[in-house]
C-alpha cells in the first residue's frame, strides 16, 4: 500500500494506490469505506514500474484522476464508474521533464487545471457525449478498447458489449459513420496516432458477438498528430481538428502565437486490402492529408452534414459556427461564417438534422448548452433541458420528432413541424409539468421519467420507434411513446406497408382501429384487398376484424397524439362520417371489403372459412343467416357422404358452428337458425350452446308435427318477423282466415299488406272495417270514415265524420243512406249545437240556413261569428228588418267594446314601454359599475369571474328561449280581438324586479299587435257600420284602432333599437318621434290594408 489516496468529497469512499511491483503486477486503485474495510479495487493496465503519485476525486465524486509516471512518458488519467465498472475515459500524456500535476476545479466537477514545471498551464473542459449513432449503435470507450453493441438488435447496457475493438492506446476521440450498408470508425489516440476500421454491413454484427479485433494505426504521410474533434465527411473522407501540445523544452523557443494553436485538418483514408463484405477491416489504412486550415480561437465542436457529404460545420467557444467545405481542385476549403446557424453561446453538444417530406428541404443545427438552453440557432427552444436526441420514421433519415428530457425528468416529444412553425410556446409552454383538465380528460403532453437524472442515450428510428434511457447507475431503459409509436404507424399506412403497421398495431397494444381509420373508412375499403394479400396470416385477419369499433378512434382515443405524417406522397384525404352516402356503417362496409378479399385472394382452407364466419358474425348488424347458410352447405356436404377432396378445404359443420357461437349471442344463433326453417340445424345449434333439451326438444317436435306453411307461421310469430308470417298463414287458406284478422288487429300495419294478399271480396271488407276500427280508436276519424265507405259502412262513416266535426262529410254520408227528411232536418239541428259548442258558429250558420232554414238562428250564429256583411246580406235576403235591427244593435254594441279596448290598450302600451326603458337605463347603469370594479380587481381568477358575473341575479342573462316562445304567439288566428287580449293576459303576468322584467316587457309589447283575425273582423264591422249609416261611429273606430297599431309598432321599434345600444339618450328614445316615422313608413303596407280610406 502506498502513501497516494483521496478522500472522496461526498465522504462514501477512500481511494488508494496500491503497488504491486514485489508481485511483477502493474499498481492498482483501492476503494476503501469509511470503517477501513475495503470496497472494490480495478488495475490500471500500465507497465509494472509505473508509479502513481496523485490521485484526486473531483467535487461530484464521479471522476477520479490521477497522473502516472512511466518509463518513457507520463499520463493524466481519468476514470469514471458506471454499472460497477471504471472506465478510463481520458488519457494525456506529456513528457518525462513536464512534471505534470493537476488539480480539479473544486465548483466545476468537469474542469481540470493541469500545469507542468516549465510553467505550461492547461484548462480542460470535460463534456459527456454520447456515442449512439443515427443507426442505433452504441460506442462506449474503455481505455485502449471500443466496447460495440448494436441497440437495434439487443439492449445490452455497458460495460456488456456485442464485440469489442483494441486498439495500440487509450482512445482519445472517436467517430463512426454509417451509409448504406458501409460503417466506418476513426479513433485517435492518446499517442497521436490515428486508427481506421471498416465493419461489415449491421445485418452480420450476430456472427461478431462475443470476439474482439485487434486494430492497427493508419500509416500518416504528417506524423503523429492527436486529434481533440474528428467527424466523417463521407467514407474515405475525414475531417479533424488538432491542438498544439508545446512541451516544456519547446516552450523557450516558441513565439506566444504559436502556444496554442487549433488546426482543421482534411484527411483522405485509402485501404490496401481488399474488403470481405462479412468480416472486420483492422489493417491496411493509410492517411493522407489534403488540407490543412489554422484556426483563430477554441473550437467547441464539429457536426458534418450528412446531406450532401461535403462538408461540416465548426463551433467555436462564444456559439459561433462556421462552414467548412471539401477542397475543390487546388483551392483551399471554403470557410465561410453562417450567422443563421451560429448560437448565442457556446454549446457542447451540438447536432445536425435534415428537415424534409412535406416540409422544405432544409438543414437545422441544434445545440445545448452548459446551462441546459437547447438552442435552434439563436431562437431558444426549451431552457431547462437536460439531454435530447431526434427521431426519424423514415429510410432517408428525415427527422420529424424532437425527444428532449428536462431537468425536472420529463421527457417532451415535439413534432419538427411545431419548431418550424414556431407553436412549442403554445404547445409546451414553458416544457413544465402543468395539467390541463378539460371535460374531464387529462392533456398531459410528456411522459414523467420514472428515475430522477436519467437521460436520453439513444432513439431507434423507423419503425421500432422506441427511446433508449440511462439511468445514473449506468442501466438501460427503453420505453415505447405512444406518440412515436402512432407516427410510425401511420406513416407504415401511407407507405403501403399494412403487414408492418398491423405488427407494431400488435407489438404495441394499439387499437387496431388506426389501420382503418387514419384517412377514413372509405379509402381502407379501396385497400382491403392489399392488406388482405400482405398480412397473409388469417389468425392476425381475425384478430383484426373482431377489434373494429363503428367510430373513428383518430378523433376520440388517439386525438391528442394525432399528427400528420411528413410525406409528400401522402393523399389529402379528410375523415369520412360513420355513415357513407348509402346508409352503409363503418363495420359493415369494412367488413364486407375484408370477406371480398379473403374469397378473391386467399386460398381455400378451414382457416379462411372461420375468418370469412366472423366477418359475418361482426357485421353490423350481425349477418347470422349468411353464416348459418355456409355452415348449413358444409353440413350437407359431409351428409352426402362423397369423397370430395374439397371437403379437406373447409372446416367440418360442428367445429364452424362453435366458431360462430364463441363470437356470437348463442340465443340470436338458435334464433336465425330457426328462421332458415331447418329444425335439425336448429336442433344443432341449441346443443351445442349448452342449452337444456328441456327447454327446445319439446318446441321443435311441436313445429315438427305441424304442416310446413303452419311451421313456418309459428316461427315468424316467434321471431316477430311479422309480415311473412301474414303471407304463410294466408298462403295456409281460409281455415285460418281468423287467426289472420287477429294477427291483423294486433299489429295494425299489417292491413296495407293484407288487402293486397286477401283476394276474396268479403274477407277483404272484414279486413277494411277492422282497419277503420283501429283507426277510429286512435282517433284517426278521417282516415277511418274513408276507409268505412271503402268497404260500404256508411253508418260507422257517419259517425266517424261526426266525431272529427266534419258537417258535409255526415250530411253527405246520410244522404248516401237515404235518410228521410224529419231525419236529415234533425241531423242538422244537432250538427248546429255541436258546432256551436266547438266555438265554429260560422259553419253552424249555414246548416242552419242551407238545411233547417232557420233565419232568425243562421243570422244570430252569423253575429256571432263577427261576420257582419254576410249577417247584414243574409237579414236583407230575407227582408227582415228585425234581423237588421238585431244586427245594427249588436254591431254598434261590438264597436263601442272595441273602441274601449283600444284605448285601454294604447295605455298600456305607454305603460310598459316607460317601464321597459326604466329597467334597461337602471340595467346599464349597474353593468357598466361592475365593468368597472372588475377591471379594478386584477387577481381574480377567470373562472371565478364567469361564475359570479353569471350569478349576479342575472339582469342581462335574457336567454332566447323567452324570445323564441313569446314570438311563437304572434300568429293569425280566427278567434275574436277580445279572446286574444285573454290570452295576452294568461301568458303571465311581469314580475316587477324580476331578471326577466326587460324581456318580459318586449314581448309584451310584440304580443298586442293586431291579430289577421283581428284586422278582418274590424275591416267587415266598419262596413257594416258604414251601410248601416253610422259613418262617424266607424270613424271613431278606425282612428282609435290606427292610433294603437302605429303606437304598438314603434314601441316594439323603440324597444329594439335600445337592445343593441348601450347608451339610452330620454329626449331621443320616446314614442312621439317614432309614431311619425312609423306612419310614414307603413303607409302603404298590407298591415293597414283593413282601414277604408273614405273614413280616414
Amino acid at each position: 500500500m502506498g502513501s497516494t489516496l483521496d478522500w472522496m468529497p461526498s465522504g462514501a469512499k477512500i481511494a488508494a494506490v496500491y503497488d504491486r511491483k514485489e508481485d511483477r503486477k502493474c499498481p492498482s486503485i483501492v476503494f476503501f469505506e469509511r470503517n477501513g474495510l475495503e470496497r472494490s479495487s480495478f488495475c490500471l493496465n500500465v507497465e509494472v514500474d509505473a508509479t502513481v503519485e496523485f490521485v484526486k476525486w473531483n467535487c461530484n465524486s464521479d471522476l477520479l484522476a490521477a497522473v502516472v509516471r512511466g518509463e518513457k512518458y507520463d499520463s493524466l488519467r481519468i476514470w469514471f464508474l458506471s454499472n460497477n465498472h471504471w472506465y478510463l475515459k481520458q488519457e494525456i500524456r506529456y513528457m518525462k521533464d513536464d512534471r505534470v500535476r493537476f488539480m480539479w476545479d473544486p465548483i466545476k466537477p468537469q474542469e481540470l487545471i493541469s500545469w507542468t514545471v516549465g510553467g505550461h498551464i492547461t484548462t480542460y473542459n470535460f463534456v459527456w457525449i454520447t456515442a449512439v449513432m443515427n443507426n442505433s449503435v452504441a460506442l462506449v470507450i474503455d481505455d485502449s478498447k471500443i466496447l460495440i453493441t448494436p441497440l437495434s438488435l439487443s439492449l445490452i447496457p455497458p460495460p456488456m458489449y456485442l464485440f469489442c475493438l483494441n486498439f495500440p492506446s487509450a482512445i482519445q476521440s472517436m467517430t463512426f459513420c454509417s451509409k448504406s450498408s458501409m460503417n466506418h470508425l476513426a479513433a485517435s489516440l492518446s499517442d497521436g496516432r490515428l486508427c481506421v476500421v471498416e465493419l461489415p454491413a449491421i445485418d452480420c454484427w450476430e456472427e461478431l458477438e462475443g470476439k474482439e479485433f485487434d486494430v492497427e494505426a493508419a500509416s500518416f504521410d504528417s506524423g503523429y498528430k492527436s486529434f481533440i474533434h474528428l467527424a466523417w465527411l463521407d467514407s474515405h473522407k475525414l475531417l479533424g481538428v488538432s491542438h498544439s501540445q508545446i512541451s516544456n523544452s519547446a516552450i523557450k523557443d516558441s513565439s506566444k502565437d504559436e502556444l496554442s494553436i487549433y488546426c482543421l485538418h482534411e484527411i483522405e483514408l485509402v485501404c490496401s486490402e481488399d474488403r470481405i463484405s462479412s468480416s472486420v477491416t483492422c489493417s491496411g489504412w493509410h492517411a493522407k492529408v489534403l488540407n490543412r486550415l489554422s484556426l483563430e480561437g477554441t473550437v467547441i465542436g464539429i457536426v458534418p452534414d450528412q446531406g450532401n457529404g461535403c462538408s461540416a460545420y465548426v463551433q467555436f467557444d462564444g456559439g459561433k459556427v462556421f462552414e467548412y467545405a471539401l477542397k475543390v481542385a487546388d483551392a483551399r476549403g471554403l470557410h465561410q461564417k453562417r450567422d443563421d446557424m451560429s448560437f448565442s453561446s457556446s454549446c457542447p453538444w451540438i447536432d445536425l438534422v435534415q428537415i424534409g417530406g412535406c416540409l422544405p428541404q432544409k438543414a437545422l443545427l441544434f445545440g445545448l448548452d452548459d446551462s441546459g438552453r437547447l438552442l435552434a440557432g439563436e431562437r431558444t427552444l426549451c431552457n431547462n433541458c437536460s439531454s435530447f436526441s431526434f427521431y426519424s420514421n423514415s429510410a432517408d433519415h428525415t427527422v420529424t420528432h424532437l425527444i428532449l428530457a428536462t431537468k425536472q425528468d420529463l421527457l417532451f416529444i415535439i413534432d419538427i413541424s411545431d419548431i418550424l412553425k414556431g407553436e412549442l410556446e403554445v404547445k409546451y409552454g414553458n416544457f413544465l409539468a402543468v395539467f390541463k383538465h378539460k371535460k374531464g380528460e387529462d392533456e398531459r403532453n410528456y411522459i414523467q421519467i420514472w428515475e430522477r437524472g436519467a437521460k436520453i442515450v439513444g432513439v431507434l428510428h423507423g419503425d421500432e420507434s422506441a427511446i433508449i434511457l440511462q439511468t445514473v447507475r449506468g442501466n438501460l431503459e427503453c420505453i415505447y411513446p405512444r406518440k412515436l409509436v402512432l407516427a410510425s404507424i401511420i406513416n407504415a399506412l401511407i407507405q403501403g406497408r399494412y403487414k408492418d403497421a398491423l405488427l407494431m398495431v400488435r407489438r404495441h397494444r394499439i387499437d387496431f382501429n388506426v389501420i382503418i381509420d387514419h384517412c377514413g373508412w372509405q379509402n381502407f375499403v379501396q385497400s382491403a384487398a392489399e392488406f388482405v394479400k400482405q398480412v397473409s396470416n388469417l389468425s392476425y385477419i381475425t384478430e383484426f376484424v373482431c377489434s373494429i369499433k363503428n367510430e373513428n378512434i383518430m378523433e376520440t382515443l388517439y386525438k391528442n397524439y394525432r399528427s400528420l405524417p411528413h410525406d409528400n406522397e401522402a393523399k389529402a384525404v379528410e375523415h369520412g362520417d360513420l355513415e357513407s352516402s348509402h346508409g352503409n356503417s363503418k363495420i359493415h362496409s369494412v367488413l364486407l371489403a375484408i370477406r371480398k378479399a379473403l374469397e378473391e385472394h386467399v386460398a381455400e382452407s378451414p382457416a379462411r372459412e372461420l375468418c370469412i364466419l366472423t366477418t359475418l358474425a361482426r357485421s353490423d348488424p350481425p349477418a347470422l343467416e349468411k353464416a348459418l347458410e355456409r355452415i348449413k352447405i358444409i353440413r350437407e356436404k359431409e351428409l352426402s357422404g362423397s369423397d370430395d377432396l374439397r371437403r379437406e378445404l373447409y372446416p367440418s359443420a360442428e367445429e364452424a358452428l362453435k366458431h360462430l357461437l364463441w363470437l356470437s349471442d348463442s340465443e340470436a344463433v338458435f334464433e336465425t337458425a330457426l328462421g332458415l326453417y331447418d329444425l335439425n340445424l336448429a336442433a344443432i345449434v341449441a346443443l351445442n350452446s349448452q342449452k337444456d333439451p328441456k327447454e327446445f326438444l319439446p318446441y321443435l317436435q311441436e313445429l315438427e308435427n305441424m304442416p310446413i306453411v303452419l311451421m313456418q307461421y309459428n316461427i315468424d310469430l316467434r321471431l316477430q318477423r311479422f309480415e311473412t308470417a301474414l303471407q304463410h298463414i294466408v298462403s295456409a287458406g281460409g281455415a285460418y282466415f281468423e287467426d289472420c284478422m287477429i294477427l291483423m288487429k294486433k299489429n295494425p300495419h299489417l292491413f296495407p299488406l293484407g288487402l293486397q294478399l286477401v283476394t276474396d271480396s268479403v274477407k277483404k271488407n272484414q279486413v277494411l272495417e277492422a282497419w277503420g276500427d283501429h283507426l277510429s280508436s286512435r282517433k284517426c276519424f278521417e282516415d277511418a270514415a274513408t276507409t268505412y265507405l271503402c268497404c260500404s259502412c256508411l253508418d260507422k262513416a257517419l259517425k266517424a265524420y261526426r266525431e272529427c266535426g266534419n258537417w258535409g262529410g255526415v250530411l253527405t254520408v246520410a244522404g248516401l243512406i237515404k235518410l228521410g227528411k224529419e231525419e236529415v232536418l234533425q241531423l242538422a239541428h244537432e250538427l248546429c249545437e255541436e258546432l256551436q259548442a266547438l266555438g265554429k258558429p260560422g259553419d253552424a250558420a249555414k246548416i242552419a240556413l242551407d238545411y233547417c232554414a232557420d233565419v232568425n238562428a243562421g243570422t244570430s250564429f252569423l253575429v256571432s261569428a263577427r261576420e257582419w256583411e254576410e249577417a247584414l246580406r243574409t237579414a236583407f235576403l230575407h227582408r227582415r228588418d228585425d234581423l237588421v235591427e238585431e244586427v245594427r244593435t249588436a254591431s254598434l254594441e261590438c264597436a263601442s267594446s272595441l273602441v274601449g279596448e283600444y284605448e285601454e290598450g294604447l295605455e298600456k302600451v305607454g305603460k310598459y314601454l316607460t317601464r321597459y326603458l326604466a329597467v334597461r337605463q337602471r340595467r346599464l347603469l349597474l353593468a357598466a359599475k361592475l365593468q368597472s370594479d372588475e377591471r379594478s380587481i386584477n387577481e381574480v381568477d377567470d373562472d371565478t369571474a364567469s361564475e359570479t358575473s353569471s350569478n349576479f341575479s342575472g339582469m342581462s342573462a335574457y336567454t332566447l328561449g323567452t324570445r323564441k316562445g313569446s314570438a311563437a304567439s304572434i300568429k293569425s288566428s280566427a278567434s275574436t280581438k277580445a279572446r286574444d287580449m285573454r290570452r295576452q293576459r294568461n301568458r303571465g303576468k311581469i314580475r316587477a324586479g324580476s331578471p326577466g322584467e326587460e324581456i318580459a316587457l318586449v314581448e309584451h309589447l310584440k304580443g298586442m299587435s293586431l291579430t289577421a283575425g283581428a284586422k278582418r273582423e274590424l275591416k267587415s264591422l266598419l262596413i257594416c257600420l258604414v251601410m248601416l249609416g253610422k259613418e262617424d261611429i266607424a270613424r271613431k273606430l278606425q282612428h282609435v284602432a290606427t292610433n294603437f297599431q302605429l303606437s304598438q309598432m314603434a314601441a316594439v321599434k323603440l324597444a329594439d333599437e335600445t337592445m343593441s345600444n348601450d347608451r339610452i339618450n330620454e329626449h331621443f328614445y320616446v314614442l312621439e318621434n317614432y309614431i311619425p316615422k312609423i306612419k310614414e313608413e307603413m303607409q302603404h303596407s298590407e298591415l293597414f290594408s283593413w282601414q277604408s280610406k273614405v273614413l280616414i
